[in-house]
């Protein structure tokens, strides 16, 4: 399994990519940038671009809704470039909150346009001319809809690789099976391995039965925090506490809440109405505190190494391939070693 790691700024961002050579020095394989409603991911992932040499790098993710589909090709195979190959373009649909509170667009039609901008951006990077007569984009843009001046166009530069991995940030079943057929790789939330199969098996088969085999096995992402301990775990996994209760309880409102869900497809239905209740009644602290302890362990890796090397078969016998952690330690050089740890263990 390779082992990653979302990038997290909180010290400084500078000083945070500075200690990104020793992460890479451990083993790090990729990293991941967020962007949300926050600083743009692309500046940042050019940045450590520059300052970093084999670590593999990937937009985590960027919102479909945000960019036109050219505008998101060419910003992939710019960051390829200036990465000598090592960028992935990581892509999802976010929700409603973001993506019509923050930038003012419609949330319409998720999966189709997920599978128009896949399309296109593959297009874009083999250079052909941009003709595209899909059922949301229409390029070059129909006479009628403009002033009919538009015409087909291909990428003046010639990329480092025609075929730059994308990613799919996915959890909802038809979702998941469209980043099964389509993307080299597939990220869900909340990745808890002894419920897969039965969340996602489905989703992953229909997916994989269309799979065009020149995209390789599924790449399959799983974010888990990350300690070692022989002592106390409740306090290591509690840190998740807040996050999980604002995706399960406020990323949403009632009925359209892809978070809650999933809660409920785990098979957490009271818990995941109890926790969107607090929530979205102001009460947080309750919200969190009302997060299952069951979810919190298995979906993290805190514990001893014993532990960890249990939790790490469930992941692989699950069909992870790539470990998205979030190291839990005091100082930077704990956190090198969680790293250079669990890259050990996790190709034992």
């Amino acid at each position: 399994m390779r082992v990653g790691m979302a990038l997290n700024y909180a010290g400084g961002f500078a000083e945070t990519v500075a200690e990104l050579a020793d992460y890479e020095r451990a083993g790090l394989d990729i990293v991941f940038v967020p962007e949300a409603y926050s600083y743009d991911a692309v500046s940042q992932l050019g940045f450590i671009a520059a300052k970093t040499e084999r670590l593999q790098i990937a937009s985590g993710i960027l919102q479909l809704y945000s960019r036109t589909p050219a505008l998101t090709a060419m910003t992939a195979a710019g960051l390829d470039y200036v990465s000598q190959g090592r960028f992935t373009l990581g892509i999802g649909a976010s929700g409603p909150q973001v993506i019509e509170g923050w930038h003012g667009v419609p949330y319409d039609a998720p999966l189709g346009r997920t599978r128009e901008i896949i399309e296109i951006c593959r297009k874009v990077w083999r250079r052909e001319k941009l003709e595209y007569d899909g059922r949301y984009y229409q390029l070059p843009l129909p006479a009628g809809q403009g002033t009919g001046l538009g015409k087909p166009l291909k990428l003046i530069n010639h990329p480092v690789r025609e075929a730059i991995p994308i990613l799919v940030a996915a959890i909802g079943p038809k979702n998941v099976a469209l980043a099964a057929e389509l993307a080299e790789g597939w990220e869900p939330v909340f990745y808890l391995p002894e419920k897969a199969a039965q969340t996602w098996g489905g989703p992953l088969a229909e997916g994989s039965a269309k799979r065009d085999p020149s995209l390789g096995p599924l790449d399959v992402i799983a974010n888990a925090p990350l300690a070692i301990t022989d002592g106390d775990v409740t306090p290591l996994r509690d840190f998740a506490r807040p996050y999980i209760a604002l995706y399960i309880g406020g990323m949403g409102a009632k009925g359209r809440n892809f978070y809650n869900d999933l809660a409920c497809r785990f098979g957490y239905e009271a818990q995941a109405a109890a926790i969107q209740d607090a929530y979205l009644a102001g009460r947080k602290d309750e919200a969190a505190a009302l997060v299952p302890a069951e979810l919190l362990e298995k979906t993290s890796l805190v514990g001893s190494e014993a532990y960890l090397r249990d939790r790490l078969a469930a992941y692989r016998e699950s069909g992870v391939t790539t470990l998205n952690v979030t190291p839990l330690a005091a100082t930077h050089e704990q956190r090198v070693h969680l790293i250079e740890r669990v890259r050990d263990l996790a190709n034992a």
